[in-house]
């Protein structure tokens, strides 16, 4: 060799192409300005131009009557109650599909989106049908005391039924991609399976349980076709805030109707603000 070297030299590769897939930053965002304002701006746009008829006095009187009080304090304990027990259910149904194998796996998951499939109205009747004093079910509860239909308890399973989703779907992914290897640690220290959970699976899982309850709670609260029937729409008992506005709107009183969604606008960012302070909370202290 002569003390030489023989170098092999390579073509030079070709220049990686930089060409996104998608159109550039300007068109992607102007379409996707374009769609959010014509699903999302424009109707709560029409929603406050409606409202500026209204006088302040006119607004308080209809914001502080007795009947509209008592419609949001069913929506929103309902859908409260509601979207605290999809939380712990959703949480124990997505650790069984993704930590177990069992016959029929598939078809159990594929039944969990059933109620983004089924029209609301079907899900309400079939409930009440369920869970009235004749019901297959109401029937049992009856000689016990228990009253399902026509009462707030049956406004909360209906929410129920309908929220369930939002926190299996949320969870579940976040429970997929979680490092099992630090719970086996956790085991080889001596660490028991509720101290496992608890110090290490929980603060993983928080966030998107959160999510998914934000996600059903916003639901419940603006949820008109599956709750209608069941709930009976007893004013002052069981009548919810949209049922509330499908009547003023019925009467035409637009200002009513407007005035009743508004508020109830108001509190649901209200309450999205707060949810959203949480996660963030629990994102930076699970860093």
């Amino acid at each position: 060799m002569n003390g030489e070297m023989n170098v092999t030299t390579t073509a030079a590769a070709p220049p990686v192409s930089r060409r996104k897939l998608l159109p550039g930053f300007g068109l992607t965002m102007g379409f996707s300005v374009l769609y959010l304002s014509l699903v999302v701006l424009l109707p709560l746009s029409a929603l406050l131009f409606n409202s500026t008829g209204l006088s302040w006095a006119k607004f308080w009187d209809v914001a502080t009557d007795a009947r509209v009080l008592a419609s949001y304090r069913v929506s929103l304990s309902t859908a409260a109650a509601a979207a605290l027990t999809d939380a712990f259910l959703g949480l124990l149904l997505a650790w069984v599909l993704v930590r177990y194998d069992f016959p029929g796996k598939r078809l159990f998951d594929a039944l969990i989106d059933l109620p983004f499939a089924l029209p609301t109205a079907v899900a309400g009747v079939s409930l009440t049908a369920l869970y009235s004093q004749n019901g297959w079910i109401g029937s049992l509860l009856e000689p016990l005391g228990l009253r399902v239909a026509f009462t707030p308890l049956g406004i909360t399973l209906a929410l129920m039924f309908i929220g369930i989703p939002f926190v299996v779907r949320t969870v579940q992914p976040v429970l997929e991609d979680l490092d099992r290897d630090m719970e086996e640690a956790s085991a080889t220290l001596g660490a028991g399976r509720w101290r496992t959970f608890l110090r290490i699976v929980m603060p993983e899982l928080f966030p998107p349980l959160l999510t998914g309850f934000a996600l059903a709670f916003a639901r419940g609260i603006g949820e008109y076709g599956s709750v209608v029937f069941i709930s009976g729409n007893m004013p002052m008992r069981t009548e919810i805030a949209p049922l509330l506005i499908m009547s003023k709107l019925e009467q035409f009183d637009y200002a009513g109707a407007t005035a009743v969604a508004l508020l109830l606008l108001l509190i649901s960012f209200l309450m999205l603000l707060v949810i959203n302070t949480l996660q963030h909370w629990a994102r930076k202290s699970s860093r």
